[in-house]
């Protein structure tokens, strides 16, 4: 079908960093952070015009250093994290910052399209989220549905939980969680969960996965060998408060009750490779995105374990009296998981997938040869969840 069409950006650099500009809810737009060693890194805004199918691009200047790492403002549309590489004393450190669009970055590209990439602005340095003392930034998480004013970076052995102050121009350590244990511990990745007034966190390192209440900055469960290898991804269902996916270096895509850990509910071993990125879509928690450097994009319907497992439930005294014992009968069995679609537009390692914060039904991947593709869930998928 026509309207499926992946459409397809390439940047110049190669790249790692994705994410939805969560602040937008009525344009389509992503930001996508750059990997250059030797030029100016650079951060593309990219505009998705689903009528007319075509992609419009901003880019602006980052010249700190080679990007690992993106996070947009849940409240401010023109404010971002990064956490990116830069050298100092002839040693690679991993910092964490606070970032500003230009006002006018919208009007750069009306005059002319290329204007931007040839004579690009650069961002404004709000604040360091200066970890120096903690180690290295992993990355930075925004409070969800937060007033803006409250970040997490994970740094080496670290969980610190910022205030933003003066319109984000300051930033201070609230509070301080620590991974205790043998050997140099890290935290890979980690996820702040929507649920539970925003005062709980999920972290990974190495093979674990650790919940954390933020109000005492204590551990309150552990998945000690959650994954054969290293974790790469977490992310939280958005309807389930207790439902939490994990994807990691052995392949597979694992769904946990946090409630009871000794088991996953559900294990997915569909990627060829190590999976970096699992996103549960924001409306229709059935359909989980997965990104492996197995240059593919898996798109799956878990039915089962959804918000929603036997499809739309309905009202009793929606029912007439006659189609009462049949709808009980179909109504009985969970359906059935499965994958809806494999995406292989991708030629490298797809580092990241986001759902697009404006239209529930479209997503964007990105791959290190600095390829990024939009694709949307399928229609007959989509009706299907919709009536």
């Amino acid at each position: 079908m026509e309207d499926d069409a992946p459409v397809i950006y390439g940047l110049e650099f190669q790249a790692r960093a994705l994410t939805a500009q969560t602040a937008e809810t009525d344009a389509i737009r992503f930001l996508v952070g750059t990997q250059s060693l030797k030029f100016d890194n650079q951060i593309h805004i990219i505009d998705f015009d689903d009528e007319n199918n075509i992609i419009n691009k901003n880019v602006l200047l980052h010249q700190a250093g080679e990007i690992w790492h993106i996070g947009a403002s849940p409240v401010d549309k023109a404010v971002l994290t990064t956490c990116y590489n830069k050298t100092s004393d002839s040693r690679v450190v991993s910092c964490a910052a606070v970032w500003r669009m230009p006002s006018d970055w919208e009007t750069g590209s009306n005059e002319s399209p290329d204007d931007s990439a040839h004579n690009p602005q650069t961002l404004e340095l709000l604040c360091h989220l200066d970890n120096s003392a903690h180690g290295n930034a992993a990355c930075v998480l925004w409070e969800p549905m937060g007033d803006g004013k409250r970040v997490i970076s994970l740094a080496d052995n670290h969980a610190l939980l910022w205030d933003l102050q003066e319109s984000s121009t300051q930033a201070t350590v609230s509070s301080i969680a620590t991974l205790e244990g043998k050997g140099q511990l890290k935290f890979t990745s980690g996820k702040w969960s929507p649920h539970h007034n925003c005062s709980q966190l999920a972290t990974a390192n190495d093979t674990a996965i650790r919940g954390w209440d933020l109000r005492t900055m204590s551990q309150i469960y552990s998945i000690e060998n959650a994954h054969g290898q290293l974790v790469r991804d977490l992310d939280f269902n958005p309807n389930r408060q207790y439902y939490l996916a994990s994807c990691g270096d052995d392949c597979k895509v694992k769904f946990w009750d946090v409630r009871n850990v000794q088991e996953p509910v559900k294990t997915l071993e569909e990627h060829s490779h190590w999976v970096w990125s699992v996103r549960y879509n924001h409306s229709h928690d059935q359909l989980v995105l997965t990104a492996s450097s197995d240059s593919r994009l898996i798109l799956s319907n878990m039915v089962s374990i959804s918000s929603e497992p036997f499809g739309h439930l309905v009202d009793d005294d929606e029912l007439s009296d006659g189609e009462d014992n049949h709808q009980e009968d179909k109504g009985k069995e969970p359906l059935a998981d499965s994958v809806v679609s494999t995406y292989e537009e991708h030629e490298d390692s797809v580092y990241a997938a986001e759902w697009s914060s404006a239209d529930p039904w479209l997503f964007a991947s990105l791959s290190y040869d600095g390829r990024l593709v939009i694709n949307r869930v399928p229609r007959a998928l989509k009706y299907h969840i919709l009536l």
